[in-house]
C-alpha cells in the first residue's frame, strides 16, 4: 500500500491550510479590532441626560466633551463602572460600561447634593 502523497493532493492540503490559517488570521483581526474600537467608544448622551441638559441650558464645548471622553478611559482603567464626571460647573453622572452620560447638572443644582449609586468620581 503507497502512504506516499501525490504532488496534487500536497499542494491541494496546502492551497487549503493557506485558506485556513489567512481565513483565522482575519477572524482574530475583526475580533481585536472590535475590542479596541468599544474600548475606544466615544460617550454619549441618555435621553435623560440630553432633556437636562437642554433644561438646564448647558451647552458643552469640543474641549469640555475631550475632557469627558478623557474621564471615561480614567474611569475605566480605574474599574469604576457608575462615576460622578466634574468638568468645570458642571457635573455629570457616567455609565462607565456603556459610556453613556446618565444625568447632566450645573453648579446651581449641585449645591447641597448627595450622590449615589455611583463608584468613583473624576474631576478632569
Amino acid at each position: 500500500m503507497n502512504t506516499h502523497l501525490s504532488i496534487e493532493q500536497v499542494r491541494e492540503q496546502f492551497s487549503l491550510n493557506l485558506k485556513n490559517n489567512a481565513q483565522k488570521s482575519v477572524e482574530s483581526n475583526n475580533s481585536f479590532l472590535s475590542i479596541l474600537e468599544s474600548k475606544n467608544e466615544e460617550i454619549k448622551f441618555s435621553k435623560h441626560a440630553n432633556n437636562r441638559l437642554m433644561d438646564r441650558n448647558i451647552n458643552l464645548s469640543t474641549t469640555q466633551l475631550e475632557r469627558l471622553n478623557a474621564a471615561k478611559e480614567m474611569s475605566s482603567q480605574k474599574g469604576i463602572k457608575n462615576s460622578l464626571v466634574l468638568v468645570d460647573d458642571y457635573a455629570f453622572i457616567m455609565n462607565v460600561p456603556s459610556s453613556t452620560i446618565i444625568t447632566a447638572m450645573d453648579k446651581n443644582e449641585t449645591k447641597n447634593n448627595v450622590f449615589t449609586n455611583i463608584d468613583g468620581a473624576i474631576i478632569v
